[in-house]
């Protein structure tokens, strides 16, 4: 077992991280990581536009994996680390797996599921913030970059 203990900065590093590949191959730089006993079980950056898939969100990518490498649906021991509030999708596919906790960084004024309303499974904790303005920067400069 590991003893050491990351925090949320470290893990919400590793998330930035998948955004930066997403980013670099022409996809919305938005990045996440699943943490079960303090080690990363499953990650994904977006891949809509490879894949040709509106379902290929980072989440999606990093539940579907942890998902495989628990063998199990259930994700209710663990914490969901994304760069952007999740969107409508992304947080039922959440609020399915059970997560005890969901840490984003940067807010989604437009698509976020907190501007929408949905609401994650009762026993998940929210956290928010963390890293937000390394996760904004990184999305503000994709789309500068399309102008």
């Amino acid at each position: 077992m590991n003893d050491i203990f990351f925090s949320d900065e470290y893990f919400m590093k590793q998330a930035i991280m998948e955004a930066q590949k997403a980013f670099s191959i022409g996809e919305v730089p938005v990045g996440c990581v699943v943490v079960s006993n303090n080690q990363i079980i499953g990650k994904g950056h977006n891949l809509t536009e490879r894949l040709n898939d509106v379902t290929a969100h980072a989440e999606m990518q990093a539940i579907t994996a942890a998902a495989g490498f628990l063998g199990a649906k259930y994700l209710n021991d663990c914490t969901l680390y994304v760069t952007l509030e999740p969107c409508v999708m992304c947080a039922g596919a959440i609020f399915w797996a059970q997560f005890d906790r969901v840490v984003f960084g940067a807010s989604d004024d437009k698509r976020g599921f907190e501007k929408a309303m949905v609401k994650l499974h009762p026993k998940t904790k929210i956290e928010k913030g963390i890293l937000a303005l390394e996760a904004a920067d990184l999305m503000k400069q994709f789309f500068k970059n399309l102008r």
